[in-house]
């Protein structure tokens, strides 16, 4: 699925937007573990993983702990520093060779009053993105390490390509816990 297929399942564009939006979006090549944006940043772009897998990462008591993946036609985003312009304390890098669609915000912000359409759709995928985050906090305070698993597996194949300390970090246990639930999975 292209990006604009998967965009339109959203919320559909006229013509117009769809050209403007074209026009802000650019596609980037990344290699197996390249940061695509470096901690301590501002959040100025918004990404959308065209093929591959990114993570969103920081760093705890030197530990380097995985916050959340995004897959094909995902958004990924440091909204906490996109709105409120300040650094932020995560990153986001490739976890495997990846294209990575980019759009500058700023670009993207001067089409919401042109374009209400888009508008819309950026409000929906927002809104989208904080439905998951919220799902993500209550699946840790209400599911087993066991069942966060699970449910990470029915997201997408690409789980196999993850190395283990990101999706341990990810379910927050140890990578012997996981190796255990692994083995029971299966």
């Amino acid at each position: 699925m292209d990006i604009f297929s998967f965009l339109e399942s959203i919320h559909k564009v006229s013509d117009q937007a769809r050209v403007a939006l074209q026009n802000i979006i650019n596609v980037n090549s990344y290699k197996k573990n390249e940061i695509v944006q470096d901690i301590g940043s501002r959040c100025k772009t918004i990404y959308f993983v065209k093929d591959g897998c990114a993570r969103i990462f920081y760093y705890k008591d030197g530990n380097d702990i995985t916050e959340h993946f995004a897959f094909e036609n995902e958004l990924i985003v440091r909204a906490e520093s996109l709105f409120t312009g300040k650094p932020t304390s995560k990153g986001i890098q490739a976890i495997d060779k990846s294209t990575i669609l980019s759009i500058d915000s700023e670009s993207l912000f001067q089409l919401y009053n042109q374009y209400h359409d888009i508008e819309r759709l950026f409000r929906l995928l927002f809104e989208k993105e904080y439905v998951n985050t919220v799902k993500r906090i209550e699946n840790l305070q209400f599911m087993s390490a066991k069942e966060r698993y699970a449910e990470l597996l029915k997201t997408t194949d690409y789980v196999q390509k993850i190395p283990l300390k990101y999706i341990a970090t990810y379910l927050g246990i140890t990578q012997v816990s996981l190796s255990r639930i692994r083995a029971d999975v299966k």
